[in-house]
């Protein structure tokens, strides 16, 4: 496989797309396309299929170049619906390949039936500063669906990752598996994302995204695999979907606002977790998070809220609602002192660090079993008053092994609490 392409594409078309919002696709509405019963749409919808631009499928030819020609025609196609239809029973290996709008018609569709595969890390020339194999940018109300998978083959990464480490090398970029950037009106569901050298699905200066029904898999020890990391992006919801890697199964990071998640089931993984946030003294924000009905099955943590010693900045109105904990190991935690061990004196005056300002958080009806006695961590830096206005109510954790004391820790947290179980004594009763 060497020789791989590495084809950024730069469509600088004409025409700007609308940011409305669309309802979520369903199967049915694919279906409706073909059959003729989905209205005016039918008459204007065009499908544009990689086979007819020389893709072979066979998952050992290189295909980027029959994906980035079948593109350039959806993205300039005049119809109201343009299709990218990858087909079924077949699976395309892919370069790093970059799919750029704006597009002429007001909404894309890419259909993915077939299979989606990286190179081995080898292959990619040893460019480890790779950001993203695959990337979809300025494209207003995109709309990626279908039952196929997307896989990132990232085990040859984490190795020479590894590799690398163990011969005193601390850094060891990865490219991330799916980069959404821009994308205005997006909604993504129904596919399967595994084994990513990095994170499987970022999503940046994106707003009104609807993220639903997909499945994220990779193994637990695999490094640095997040799920879904979201920044500098608004409206977002996260509906429906299971996600189990080797880090966070989400991450909302900073610039992020009106996030909505809801019937996620997590695990393995280190849980839902806003930030982290103000490495390197950088000012990061993030705000009006709701995580509900969501479960975590033998995760590292639960839900969880981390921001580094010297960061400026803010972590506000975030909630966590009707969630279960099996047997996770830190099921509820505010950690202010999130940092590199080797990177700050850990005999420095922790007064005189700014701080990640967090507050405004409530946790409601949380219950469920922990596999650590430390079942409640609120640990706040005292720098500007620690973390102010937590709630809780309906809290009860219980032990996974029967005979464990389960306890909370908190410093510095200011709040009250209705009902917690374990006891939390540093919010008021």
């Amino acid at each position: 496989m060497k020789g791989l392409l590495t084809i950024p594409v730069f469509l600088l078309l004409a025409s700007y797309c609308s940011c409305s919002r669309l309802e979520p696709w369903t199967e049915d509405n694919f279906d409706a396309l073909d059959s003729g019963s989905f209205g005016d749409r039918e008459a204007a919808t065009t499908k544009f299929n990689p086979m007819d631009y020389g893709a072979v499928g066979n998952g050992q030819t290189d295909d980027s170049l029959a994906f980035i020609k079948a593109w350039e025609h959806v993205c300039a196609a005049d119809g109201r619906l343009p299709t990218f239809y990858i087909p079924p029973g077949k699976t395309f290996l892919l370069g790093q390949v970059q799919f750029k709008g704006p597009c002429k018609a007001s909404s894309v569709h890419v259909r993915l039936s077939g299979s989606l595969i990286a190179p081995h890390g080898i292959s990619w020339g040893g460019n480890d500063g790779l950001e993203a194999w695959i990337r979809f940018e300025n494209i207003d109300n995109l709309i990626i669906d279908g039952e196929g998978k997307i896989d990132g083959q990232g085990q040859s990464w984490w190795t020479a990752c590894a590799i690398k480490k163990q011969n005193g090398k601390s850094k060891c970029q990865k490219p991330t598996a799916f980069h959404i950037h821009g994308c205005n009106g997006l909604k993504l569901s129904g596919l399967t994302h595994l084994n990513s050298a990095k994170n499987h699905i970022s999503l940046s200066g994106s707003n009104n995204v609807i993220i639903s029904n997909i499945r994220i898999i990779a193994p637990e020890e695999s490094p640095n695999t997040d799920g879904i990391d979201i920044s500098t992006s608004s409206n977002v919801m996260i509906q429906n979907s299971f996600i189990g890697t080797g880090d966070d199964c989400i991450a909302i990071n900073s610039g992020s606002s009106w996030i909505s998640i809801t019937g996620v089931t997590c695990g393995p993984g280190h849980g839902i977790s806003i930030g982290s946030l103000g490495e390197d003294g950088a000012y990061q924000t993030v705000e009006e998070v709701n995580v509900e009905n969501c479960s975590f099955r033998g995760t590292d943590n639960g839900v969880r809220i981390k921001t580094w010693r010297g960061g400026r900045g803010y972590a506000r109105k975030i909630s966590f609602k009707h969630i279960n904990f099996m047997n996770t190991k830190n099921p509820i935690v505010i950690n202010q002192f999130y940092f590199d061990k080797n990177s700050l004196d850990l005999q420095a005056d922790i007064k005189n660090y700014p701080e990640i300002k967090v507050s405004d958080v409530t946790f409601f009806d949380l219950h469920g079993t922990s596999a650590n006695e430390v079942a409640i961590s609120l640990n706040c830096n005292e720098g500007s008053g620690g973390c102010s206005n937590i709630f809780m109510d309906g809290v009860r954790i219980t032990p996974a092994v029967p005979g464990m004391n389960l306890h909370a820790i908190c410093s510095n947290a200011h709040g009250k609490v209705t009902s917690a179980t374990p006891y939390v004594p540093c919010l008021s009763h």
